[in-house]
């Protein structure tokens, strides 16, 4: 049984239909059903040059076997013609409706995992219609509680974050207890059930230089990170820290642990990017269901050409396939 992957190519005037078209006869272990506009892959895929085979499908229970060269697509209108480089707010609604039919899939059950392009929030905003994220918007439809993890698989580094898009001045209000408990039992619970990891080791950073070298640098590892990691290792978490980040993403740690957990945006990412640039991909842990995303926007003056790298695109399909198939797997051993 190969699992079915829905993807959302994102916004139709930026590169991610062209990655979808432009990887579209790549062959993997897996059936692809695209939540998109089949005129507009049909479009784009004339734009580029690539022969490619658009067939719409309506019921997700009949997958029809297709050669290298198809494009299953579940169709989804735009409500105006979309333009390589030129958003439109038309579109906007059309953007969120790909992601809520692609998660409905997987509430049915019909799909096994969800794999997203990029999208504009801009566009989304301008269009009236109140849009924080990506990410938000997949915890409102799936009432899920998302904890952002990227990672570069090839070098099995993986990085969470205890706080996301916050500006400097306010991280260090908004790690409290409850919410690192939280954030680390989500973690925690998703790299045994998604992953099928049974006990794994997470590297938890301190906030401050030297991890606040004993309260002389400040004291939020004495006052909430430490306390937070002592209750859960009386749960039967293996963590390691809160330790200094500067020294933490080395071999001598990284080589034993399965995730890290940075306590700000800047403090974990540029490290994950560096080592991982082109291949590396978003997960949103703390969801009912799963689903990978690339790390990188909607590069507008790179729409409806052969410039952009496919690199991350691909790794975030393999991971979802590797998720689904864990499930898989799991599922197999819990009733055999």
């Amino acid at each position: 049984m190969l699992p079915v992957i829905a993807i959302t190519p994102g916004e139709p005037a930026g590169i991610g239909p062209d990655l979808a078209i432009r990887t579209a006869r790549d062959q993997y272990n897996c059936h692809r059903v695209y939540f998109a506009d089949p005129d507009l892959l049909t479009e784009r895929a004339h734009a580029l040059n690539i022969d490619v085979n658009i067939k719409t499908i309506t019921d997700l229970k009949e997958i029809p076997h297709c050669n290298d060269n198809t494009m299953l697509v579940m169709p989804v209108k735009l409500s105006t013609t979309s333009r390589p480089s030129k958003l439109n707010t038309e579109n906007a609604q059309y953007v969120l409706d790909c992601i809520r039919l692609a998660v409905e899939s997987q509430q049915n059950h019909l799909t096994h995992a969800l794999m997203t392009g990029p999208i504009h929030k801009g566009v989304i905003n301008d269009a009236g219609i109140t849009f924080s994220g990506h990410t938000e918007y997949l915890a409102e439809l799936t009432s899920g509680t998302p904890v952002m993890m990227l990672a570069a698989e090839e070098e099995k580094l993986r990085v969470a974050l205890a706080t996301t898009h916050l500006p400097l001045r306010q991280v260090s209000d908004a790690i409290t207890r409850q919410g690192l408990k939280r954030v680390i039992s989500i973690l925690h619970t998703d790299l045994q059930q998604k992953y099928v990891i049974p006990e794994p080791h997470i590297l938890v950073c301190g906030l401050n230089p030297h991890a606040g070298e004993n309260g002389h640098m400040g004291t939020e590892e004495i006052e909430v990170i430490t306390p937070v990691l002592e209750e859960l290792r009386k749960q039967g978490m293996n963590l390691t820290g809160p330790l200094p980040a500067d020294t933490l993403f080395t071999p001598k740690y990284l080589s034993t642990a399965d995730a890290v957990l940075a306590m700000y945006h800047d403090q974990g990412l540029p490290v994950l990017k560096h080592v991982g640039f082109g291949h590396a991909i978003n997960i949103t842990l703390g969801l009912p269901i799963i689903r990978t995303s690339v790390d990188h926007g909607t590069a507008l003056d790179m729409a409806a050409t052969l410039h952009a790298n496919t690199g991350s695109y691909n790794a975030a399909l393999k991971t979802a396939i590797f998720l689904a198939s864990k499930q898989f797997d799991a599922s197999t051993k819990l009733t055999a």
